[in-house]
């Protein structure tokens, strides 16, 4: 199956160009079991990403645009008057998919952007008095405009909280570029693209990267790590356990992604950055409360 998963992070990066750690971040971000989120200045490639992993997944996927007009009904669904039978009947909104790309979500207003909370943190959806489950495996992708950006409305850290990763492309490297624009749109490939793996596939990968050894010295280190952040003058809102929970599991999945059924601080220090830094909330910018700052003062041994 780790075949499957390297075909999987060079399928997408045929389209993704030069991206290759932050590909290899999103596909563990699906392995374990967690929503991504990707930040960025618009037109990075956001929801060329995410298109790309909806495709090589195998998974049916909604894609949304959210706009500050956009009311919870259009995501979720509701009743609707049917005249034929006199009686009110649920129409499924765009939500009742294995995959929901919200593009832009932060362009949508705080009341909007929540309707998401209880489907992405219990996979389900209570409306009308109802609650209905969504398919297995569930996973909302969301791309985000920095929130400097005019007509933006910032997550809440409730709603940041149920992303296990944030991750940001950035601007290519000049040969990329280069290739990029000799090549033109990646975005037209997506469709010729194999997909690598099922439903069922994926369930088995996920069910392997759980059982990924972790022993208690990572278990310690991963404390040392959580406490630090909670401890820093730098920091206002440190790691919540859930943090620390999401840390374990993206860690798995990247050492399952390496080869390897046991964890190591490596592991944890490669998908740190993705998994804390929107968790953390900073005095200011200083550089010793960031992701980076922390895993630099905290000793790996103890």
């Amino acid at each position: 199956m780790r075949d499957r998963v390297e075909q999987l992070v060079s399928v997408i990066s045929s389209v993704v160009l030069g991206k290759e750690d932050i590909v290899k971040l999103a596909v563990a971000c699906m392995l374990a079991r967690g929503h991504l989120l990707i930040e960025d200045l618009p037109g990075m490639g956001k929801t060329t990403l995410a298109q790309t992993l909806a495709h090589v997944f195998g998974l049916d996927y909604q894609r949304v645009q959210f706009t500050s007009d956009m009311l919870p009904a259009d995501i979720l669904g509701g009743a609707i008057f049917d005249q034929q039978t006199s009686s009110f009947v649920y129409h499924p909104g765009p939500v009742f998919t294995q995959l929901l790309l919200a593009d832009e979500i932060n362009r949508s207003t705080p009341k909007t952007q929540s309707a998401l909370l209880e489907a992405m943190e219990e996979g389900q959806v209570s409306s009308e008095g109802v609650t209905r489950q969504l398919p297995a495996p569930f996973f909302v992708i969301a791309t985000q405009n920095p929130v400097s950006q005019f007509g933006t409305f910032p997550l809440p850290e409730s709603q940041l909280d149920r992303f296990l990763m944030r991750i940001s492309l950035g601007y290519p490297d000049p040969e990329t570029e280069k290739e990029l624009l000799k090549h033109g749109d990646t975005r037209c490939d997506i469709e010729q693209l194999s997909v690598c793996v099922d439903s069922s596939l994926l369930l088995k990968l996920q069910d392997a990267c759980s059982q990924v050894a972790v022993s208690d010295p990572v278990l310690n280190y991963v404390q040392r790590l959580a406490q630090f952040s909670r401890d820093s003058d730098d920091v206002v809102l440190g790691l919540s356990p859930r943090g620390a929970l999401a840390l374990i599991e993206a860690a798995k999945a990247w050492a399952y992604m390496s080869g390897r059924d046991y964890l190591m601080p490596d592991d944890v220090q490669k998908v740190f950055g993705a998994v804390v830094e929107h968790r953390l909330l900073l005095r200011n910018e200083s550089e010793s409360g960031s992701a980076r700052g922390i895993l630099s003062q905290v000793d790996v041994l103890g």
